[in-house]
């Protein structure tokens, strides 16, 4: 008789447990995501309990939203939203969203750090790929105080940046990630670099500023060391003529300093320009990047080509490559060579 009692409750009591189980499972664990790819759920510092339920809603199914509507009523996620780029892949269940939500557990993002050629270009980068605007972004880039505590100014500070990958969360601040370039910067800097840069009598700044020029210069990597050696023979040349070094006439300062980075063509009223920047007047190097230089372009002037040029022109053909030339008679035929090129063109 016991045991038919047993039986009659004990039955009905698993049945109901492995129910409430599978209910459970299904509710907490299962697949939270509708999708069947990975999606990012991104809450900002102005999120609340209500705008999270807004975003999670059209990602959740509906089982797995009750429940983290659920798990978040009786946990501190409701009033405490910490902001974050959240990876939700098919297979995370309920639970594990809402333990990355309440502990912040976010996911950091691959960012290319882009070669571009002024820090209100860049902070616009910045502002679309992290959650910071893009005038907090300018505000800390433009910042003298700011950039002087990491060893730079405003005008040198591009020469820091590394344009590498880098995984970056999507909450850094403008200072934070300051900081994390500096780290990158000094981790590039290897000793065999340091060394190269030293030989050449240039400080890191310098080279970056170098490299800078041979970027806009030519987009072509094997002939950047070329382009770097001519250059480099401008900078270190020492006469009654040019006491101070030949100055480096280099086309792309000109366009930095008029911020007209569309010019085609450089004609000799716009080289007047009152600019630091101006290398028709100043010799040496300007005061700093006139962009973010490439590593391929800094590893040029660390490994340039020694040879005798100091003049180069580009090519008639279009091609972006220079000829290169020693004398100043022969510069002149081959930029007289390339201006009759531009004008066949129409290019003004």
């Amino acid at each position: 008789m016991k045991k038919d009692l047993k039986k009659k409750y004990l039955i009905p009591a698993a049945v109901c447990l492995i129910i409430l189980c599978g209910i459970g499972y299904s509710y907490f664990f299962s697949s939270f995501s509708k999708e069947d790819k990975t999606v990012y759920l991104y809450l900002d510092q102005d999120d609340t309990y209500d705008s999270l339920v807004v975003k999670v809603q059209p990602i959740a199914k509906r089982q797995s939203f009750h429940a983290l509507c659920t798990l978040a009523r009786h946990s501190n996620l409701i009033e405490h939203i910490r902001p974050g780029r959240y990876e939700i892949t098919p297979s995370m269940g309920t639970f594990k969203v809402w333990r990355h939500l309440k502990n912040g557990m976010q996911e950091p993002l691959s960012f290319t750090l882009p070669s571009v050629r002024t820090m209100p270009d860049l902070a616009g980068v910045l502002g679309r790929k992290f959650m910071e605007d893009s005038l907090t972004w300018v505000k800390a880039l433009t910042d003298e105080a700011l950039c002087q505590k990491l060893g730079y100014d405003t005008t040198t500070i591009a020469a820091m940046m590394i344009p590498n990958t880098y995984d970056i969360y999507w909450t850094i601040t403008p200072e934070k990630f300051l900081e994390r370039m500096k780290k990158e910067n000094t981790r590039f800097w290897t000793a065999d670099r340091t060394a190269k840069a030293q030989k050449l009598k240039l400080s890191p700044i310098e080279v970056c500023t170098l490299a800078s020029i041979i970027d806009e210069e030519t987009a072509n990597n094997g002939e950047k060391p070329m382009v770097a050696g001519m250059y480099y023979n401008r900078l270190m040349i020492r006469n009654a003529e040019y006491p101070e070094g030949m100055p480096l006439q280099a086309d792309p300062t000109i366009k930095f300093a008029w911020k007209q980075f569309g010019l085609k063509r450089i004609y000799n009223n716009l080289l007047y320009i009152d600019s630091p920047f101006n290398t028709y007047r100043n010799p040496g190097l300007p005061p700093g990047p006139i962009r973010i230089a490439s590593v391929a372009g800094i590893d040029a002037v660390l490994n340039m080509v020694h040879h005798n040029y100091l003049y180069m022109c580009a090519k008639p053909d279009f091609s972006g490559t220079h000829n290169f030339a020693t004398t100043y008679s022969q510069h002149l035929a081959y930029a007289a060579e390339y201006a009759k090129a531009l004008n066949e063109r129409g290019i003004k």
